[in-house]
């Protein structure tokens, strides 16, 4: 009988061997997969690294900042290194999307995610969010009820906001003004837009390295801060204080971690087959246990604090077009940081 080499593969690869069909129902694990993350830090490669090991996924991380990352994917777009993309926000991933850089693919564990997080074209799919809130002192008299409102002058010097560099910013600050999309306003975007953005983030006190910005809405000093809710939960735990949270009509900007397979992996099999285990609830469950995250898995957000739980049930995600956004955020910010930001 003729001799035949073949690859291990998933199910989806058939061998044909003496004219015999043979369906392969198995991966080769001891390939290394390379995966590319800004969730690498705090011990999180590590944990990672050796919690795939245990299921015997050979694992290496590359750790770099959200824009870091998607820049050195366009960078080796003729050279890819990359297997698998791990966290990263919308805005990245849609960047990613626009230079052909991500294969198509579909998980085992899309029925319990809410399906208006899921990429459209089948790209990306969540597996942590985290709603963006305006946090406020518990004896603060009067919280906005949406982000717009903080343009009045009355909030001048009362509320906090990251650098504009940085992922939460960028995502409540585009969230705001690409309500005022116009295809013939500056950047996409209408004067009264501008107006809005402007009085955003000139009334706003930046937050500077060093500053306890947490302290500072207990304390009074700044009543009201931008803030992540992962990090909320934490704080009030940590501190013992329950703050106050405005909720917006048109809900939260979510900023949501997905998972990716990038193109030109030669081992693309593998790749669907690892991210089917770490998108999984049970993993994602583990994940939030271990990192204070927000499983987007309905089955592990059973099982999350209960805090967590009370705090989800107050929230919805806001309508937003990331393909907008991804497109211009870049500019954007550049106006924001030239113009606006005192």
């Amino acid at each position: 009988m003729k001799k035949v080499l073949a690859t291990v593969l998933t199910g989806a690869m058939v061998m044909a061997m003496g004219g015999v069909v043979v369906q392969a129902d198995e991966v080769d694990k001891s390939e290394s997969i390379v995966v590319y993350t800004n969730n690498g830090g705090e011990g999180r490669d590590q944990w990672l690294i050796e919690r795939a090991a245990e299921e015997g996924y050979n694992v290496q991380v590359v750790h770099g900042g959200a824009s870091e990352i998607t820049q050195r994917m366009i960078a080796e777009k003729n050279n890819p290194l990359c297997d698998v993309v791990f966290g990263l926000n919308n805005i990245e991933y849609e960047k990613l999307k626009a230079n052909e850089l991500l294969e198509e693919w579909e998980p085992d564990w899309t029925d319990g995610v809410d399906e208006s997080l899921i990429d459209k074209d089948g790209f990306y799919y969540p597996v942590t969010t985290t709603p963006l809130l305006l946090i406020g002192n518990a004896d603060y008299e009067d919280m906005p009820s949406d982000w717009t409102d903080l343009v009045d002058e009355k909030y001048k010097g009362l509320y906090q906001l990251h650098a504009l560099n940085g992922g939460t910013a960028q995502t409540v600050y585009a969230s705001i003004i690409s309500r005022y999309a116009d295809p013939d306003g500056e950047l996409g975007i209408s004067d009264e837009g501008w107006e809005i953005a402007a009085a955003f983030l000139g009334n706003a006190h930046n937050i500077v390295e060093g500053e306890d910005s947490i302290g500072d809405v207990i304390d009074g000093t700044y009543p009201m801060d931008e803030h992540w809710a992962s990090g909320v939960i934490t704080e009030q735990n940590t501190r013992d204080y329950k703050f106050q949270i405005m909720t917006p009509e048109v809900g939260e900007p979510y900023v949501v971690e997905s998972v990716a397979i990038a193109k030109g992996t030669e081992k693309y099999d593998l790749c669907v087959d690892f991210l089917n285990w770490l998108g999984s609830s049970d993993i994602q469950l583990e994940w939030s246990n271990e990192f204070g995250t927000i499983p987007c898995q309905a089955d592990a957000m059973e099982n999350v604090s209960e805090d967590l739980k009370e705090l989800m049930a107050m929230l919805k995600p806001q309508d937003l077009d990331w393909a907008f956004i991804a497109e211009n955020i870049d500019a954007w910010v550049e106006k924001a940081e030239l113009e606006f930001i005192q």
